[in-house]
């Protein structure tokens, strides 16, 4: 069997074009071009009735708009030397992109390709994108409207530069596609990255890699007292954990409240009663899941007896919550899906240093008037941890720069002269 037999051609390029790639011209971050073909897949979105039935689906949508596509490259031209963006500047370098991309999307986040797929097209980049091996109905909407828009007259050329496929674990193949590209982009677990790792890359391509990450949530339990509207808040922190299952990254597993004890149980009270309203008809919690949320607190509660935790589920057990008596770094090593939570109380952020120092930590998110102090926090003690700090509902929100990578300057390269 031909290595072209093994893939599924979703979208865009097929086999007799995906090996030409580099043959295409590269471009200027931000291209006219590719902010167009962009912000039609996203029109195209808005308008798919099957879409709708997706946030996920309809978020990404979102951030392909025109508005947004331009308020980010305002953003990036402010924040690096503006003549590198432009060929046709003169006086200095300038920036293109490096050429073919292939990225590997993680098995669990099904949108997870397509934003990968826009931050590469944006880098001025080709893209040969592995879907999840899932079969995901957001991802066949989204090639659906992809398809769609390559179908314009003008926009035919996308279907030669973008490639969609889906593939299962094969190393043939992923050796096939490594032997392409310029950049490789894998989104996945540290034993997924090694396994690709094993698939060798031309001699100047790069690699870009985002591996198991930790995040967590700090909450200020004055904030919790002072909030009238609790529905929002309990909407947000579902959109950060439930609506991926807690299997995203940036989803907190730990809650970090902030306050003295008096505050603190009243809004941990507070809190978790407005969550599982929200969470109670919107969440279906699988037999399988239930059993691994109890198995995690047994193992917390034998395994580290220094924690002193004291569990707490609900009577329907779509909120488990393992409070610690004290913070170790091994905390990291406890996940599970479901709704399943670690929870520690402090008067001061000073404990959550003894989690944040690890690299495994991505994002903290929070709810109060913190940011200042945990952006202040995170610089005194030099964490090699804490890429993100980001308000609660927002977790999951796609940004250019992730886990502390550039994905426009790391994607592009600078032209001298």
């Amino acid at each position: 069997m031909r290595i072209k037999d093994k893939i599924e051609f979703l979208c865009g390029a097929d086999e007799g074009y995906i090996g030409k790639m580099n043959c295409w011209q590269a471009v200027a971050p931000f291209s006219e071009q590719y902010c167009d073909f962009l912000a039609a897949v996203s029109e195209e979105i808005m308008n798919d009735l099957e879409a709708r039935e997706f946030p996920d689906v309809v978020t990404f949508g979102f951030f392909c708009r025109r508005a947004n596509l331009q308020r980010m490259k305002k953003e990036y031209e402010e924040r690096t030397v503006v003549r590198q963006v432009s060929p046709v500047s003169p006086g200095g370098p300038y920036r293109l992109g490096r050429g073919v991309t292939f990225h590997i999307a993680p098995s669990n986040v099904p949108i997870n390709f397509a934003y990968s797929m826009a931050a590469a097209l944006l880098a001025g980049n080709c893209c040969i994108v592995r879907a999840s091996s899932k079969p995901f109905r957001q991802v066949d909407i989204v090639c659906r409207c992809m398809a769609a828009v390559m179908d314009r007259k003008e926009f035919v050329w996308a279907s030669l530069v973008v490639s969609i496929v889906r593939y299962g674990h094969d190393k043939e193949v992923t050796d096939y596609l490594s032997s392409l590209c310029d950049v490789r982009v894998i989104w996945g677990g540290d034993n997924t990255i090694a396994e690709i790792r094993k698939s060798p890359l031309p001699p100047r391509s790069t690699e870009i890699t985002f591996a198991d990450r930790y995040s967590m949530a700090v909450i200020s339990s004055a904030a919790i007292l002072r909030e009238d509207n609790m529905e929002r808040l309990a909407r947000d922190f579902y959109n950060d954990t439930y609506l991926y299952d807690q299997n995203a990254c940036s989803s907190p597993r730990l809650i970090y409240w902030l306050g003295n004890r008096e505050d603190t149980e009243a809004a941990k009270e507070k809190f978790w009663g407005a969550v599982h309203e929200f969470v109670k008809g919107r969440y279906e919690l699988a037999p399988v899941v239930a059993v691994e949320k109890y198995m995690t607190a047994c193992r917390a509660a034998l395994d580290i007896v220094s924690f002193r935790p004291r569990v707490v589920l609900g009577e329907d057990n779509l909120i488990g919550r393992i409070e610690a008596g004290c913070l170790k770094m091994s905390i990291i090593d406890y996940r599970c899906p479901g709704g399943s939570f670690f929870e520690y109380s402090s008067e001061k952020i000073d404990d959550l240093q003894h989690i944040a120092r690890s690299r495994t930590v991505q994002t903290v998110a929070y709810y109060g008037d913190l940011k200042d102090m945990i952006r202040e926090f995170s610089i005194k003690c030099g964490f090699f941890g804490v890429d993100r700090i980001v308000p609660i509902g927002k977790t999951a929100d796609f940004s250019l720069v992730w886990d502390g990578h550039d994905l426009i300057l790391d994607m592009s390269r600078i032209v001298g002269y």
